[in-house]
């Protein structure tokens, strides 16, 4: 299982996203190393698909997919979450999202 980390220097969320796909790794019994990719630039951001700070893939697919995304760019990201839009999904969706991408 591949997991990543996208978001830019400054974001004030991307170290609560690592720490809830953690624990969410741990309640599934689950390891996998997790790979921080720092956005520099809109340039890097549009190569990489970058939907905004901080976004989780697992397997190369975002846990939260959005529809028709873009611009990419650097900016900061909103989840839906069980308590409003919050800076990080919930841990249930992370937890979700490694579910559908483990065998």
């Amino acid at each position: 299982m591949k997991l990543e980390i996208l978001y830019f220097d400054g974001c004030p969320n991307h170290d609560e996203a690592e720490r809830r796909v953690r624990e969410a790794l741990a309640d599934l019994g689950e390891t996998a190393p997790i790979e921080r990719i720092a956005a520099r630039d809109d340039e890097m951001a549009a190569r990489v698909r970058f939907l905004g700070s901080p976004s989780i893939r697992i397997d190369g697919r975002d846990v939260v997919p959005e529809e028709g995304a873009g611009p990419y760019v650097l900016r900061c990201r909103v989840y839906p979450t069980s308590a409003g839009l919050a800076g990080v999904p919930d841990k249930e969706a992370i937890r979700n999202a490694i579910q559908r991408g483990t065998p």
